[in-house]
């Protein structure tokens, strides 16, 4: 197993100061420039004033440099606490600006020779705390190891030093004058090189954090899916044809729900260490998703032996001691068949599915899945061009009234046409939501519902998919589809599952429509596992029933069943339709359990006009006219 898998690095920035260190730092690089700066201007200026104000100047910047430097050696020298000192230097300093401003005895204020003149205490005031400093490096030296950083620092401080005290020797000279403005430049070169190593160093830390950060996993410590493909990038590139086996966690959202995401994340660490305990050294295993890992074996392997594999991971898999669940594995497995990782991962994903669907627990990437695989990219390619060149049409099922059978509306289903033949809706709609085409489907059915309201003078309903209820311009996209007003013409049918995915984004969106007078119908009531739990929350009007609870309304069973239904729609002020009606002793049964609307082939197939009704409804007859042809805008 690659090196560093299942260990978490939770440590900070390693070699970091703490920000008071570095402020003292900065500080310290500030006064120093003053010294400098003072100096320089000194040699420029001939006026009397400006000359003593200079002086001063430098004698201020000089102590902060004294005062400030001590926190940025102990920054450097990782030396004992400088409080102290730093405070006894702030003191000293204070009482010598006293002296220098109200006695001669550090300064006086004549320029006559061109040089300053010094009191007898001007280099007392200098090197005491020179000393000082240089007392408590030497501690600091011997008291710790000294790295290449403060050894350079030791240096520079002691040259700087030596060229203080140098300045200080009386009586002042053009020498010593000189040596006033060149002692802190050792400093401040070594705090510039020093600076520049110290960004050259944390960048290079900082880009291998962010390397961990884009190819390690936080939690497991196994490589992401970034990594995955770099490293079958590599191998394929190198000639390779490995397998690729791909594992989901079935059960983590119930672990979760449970135990925590604390608990998630318990069964996430202790698959890793699964995975990589039964494939054993050498096998690159990775983190790909929330709840699904990936590991890159051997070429040579056989399907079999990669499906025993799976069967074993599989088997030997024993939920964590502390989590009262039983997780299973889904496998899915498939071999390289080019140089493409992209294709490599797809393969195996679609084998995971298949895994899934079928509940088979290890599915292999066989000649059967690749065909099949192949048959859906040419649906897909088919279904692209049908949408681009408006082949996707709209065909109107009537709503009826389930007593006289007069239609009070329709709704709008999606029909590919494929020359003179429509394909089968089952054979393409689900890859088109898989796929995103849908989106753009939707927004042409909007189109033509509004272009049939319009000419019909009917009601419309709208089937939308979990896919479009996804997607954060969905309103904006109805809008571009349906058009201005007439809002209480349009019935928005969503199903169940679609109200499964993002719980708040979704009620947001049917709250607002409903606001504007758009009728939401739940759709295939019956099929779901929520929505119960959902009538009360929601801003529905109408409840449809599905067609596998309106088959069994001719047996008792069946019967109590739809009468709970269309006892719990009264309750929550629903309109119940019913639908795929397709005999006449269904109708008559909903009729008997008072279900206002029926739909379904009995009472009109879906078609681009309305069929003509003369002889189902249970009272009397009704004659509906044809309705022109509408295609999609």
């Amino acid at each position: 197993m690659q090196a560093g898998v299942l260990r978490h690095d939770r440590t900070g920035w390693r070699g970091a100061r703490p920000p008071s260190a570095l402020t003292a730092t900065l500080a310290w690089s500030v006064a120093l420039a003053g010294v400098a700066l003072a100096n320089g201007l000194l040699e420029l200026v001939a006026d009397p004033g400006w000359t003593e104000a200079l002086l001063a100047v430098r004698m201020a910047a000089l102590a902060a440099s004294v005062v400030l430097g001590l926190p940025a050696i102990r920054a450097f020298t990782d030396g004992p606490s400088v409080r102290v000192l730093a405070l006894a230097a702030g003191v000293w300093y204070t009482v010598a600006g006293v002296l220098w401003f109200t006695t001669a005895l550090i300064h006086r204020p004549t320029y006559g020779t061109g040089l300053p003149v010094y009191g007898p205490l001007s280099a007392t005031v200098d090197l005491v705390p020179v000393i000082g400093v240089a007392a408590y490096l030497g501690v600091a030296v011997s008291r710790r190891r000294l790295t290449a950083r403060g050894a350079a620092m030791t240096v520079a401080g002691f040259v700087s030093a030596v060229l203080l005290v140098a300045s200080s020797i009386p009586p002042p000279s053009e020498v010593t004058e000189l040596l006033k403005g060149m002692w802190a430049l050792p400093l401040v070169a070594a705090l510039l090189a020093l600076t520049a190593h110290r960004i050259g160093t944390e960048r290079q830390a900082l880009n291998a954090r962010l390397h961990r950060a884009a190819f390690v996993d936080a939690l497991t410590g196994l490589p992401t899916r970034a990594a995955l493909d770099e490293h079958l990038s590599s191998e394929l590139a190198a000639g390779l044809r490995p397998a690729l086996l791909l594992v989901d966690i079935e059960g983590l959202k119930h672990t979760n729900e449970r135990h925590g995401h604390a608990g998630g994340d318990r069964l996430l660490v202790h698959t890793a260490v699964h995975l990589a305990r039964e494939l054993g050294p050498g096998v690159f295993v990775a983190r790909t998703g929330g709840d699904e890992f990936a590991a890159v074996l051997p070429g040579r392997m056989s399907p079999d032996e990669l499906r025993a594999l799976g069967r074993r991971l599989r088997e030997c898999l024993t939920p964590p001691a502390d989590l009262l669940v039983r997780p299973r594995l889904t496998v899915g497995v498939a071999h390289a068949a080019c140089d493409s990782p992209v294709e490599l991962q797809r393969h195996a994903d679609l084998a995971m599915v298949e895994a899934r669907s079928t509940h088979a627990g290890v599915v292999y990437f066989d000649d059967r899945l690749r065909e099949r695989e192949d048959g859906r990219a040419a649906v897909h390619a088919d279904l692209e061009r049908a949408v681009a060149e408006g082949r996707i049409i709209a065909h109107f099922q009537p709503v009826a009234d389930t007593a006289t059978l007069q239609v009070i509306g329709v709704e709008a289903l999606a029909r590919w046409q494929d020359g003179d033949t429509l394909r089968a809706p089952a054979s393409w709609l689900p890859l088109a939501e898989e796929t995103g085409l849908i989106v753009e489907i939707g927004e042409q059915m909007f189109a033509a519902a509004r272009a049939a309201s319009d000419r019909f003078g009917l009601p419309v309903a709208v089937n939308v998919a979990a896919r479009q209820l996804d997607e954060p311009d969905v309103l904006r996209r109805i809008e571009r589809g349906w058009g201005d007003g007439a809002w209480d013409r349009l019935t928005i049918e969503v199903t169940e599952s679609a109200l499964a995915h993002d719980d708040h984004h979704v009620r947001a969106v049917l709250t607002e429509l409903a606001s504007r007078g758009v009728r939401i119908a739940l759709d295939d009531f019956g099929t779901g596992y929520n929505s119960l739990a959902r009538l009360g929350t929601l801003p529905l009007h109408v409840l449809k029933i599905d067609k596998s609870l309106v088959d069994g309304a001719t047996t008792d069973e069946g019967l109590a069943v739809l009468r709970a239904v269309v006892g719990l729609a009264d309750a929550h002020g629903l309109e119940v339709v019913a639908e795929g009606v397709e005999q006449r002793a269904q109708l008559q049964a909903l009729l008997g359990l008072g279900v206002g609307l029926v739909q379904g082939n009995l009472i009109g197939r879906p078609r681009v006009d309305l069929p003509e009704r003369t002889s189902a409804a249970p009272t009397q007859r009704v004659r509906v006219q044809p309705v022109p042809r509408v295609t999609p805008a």
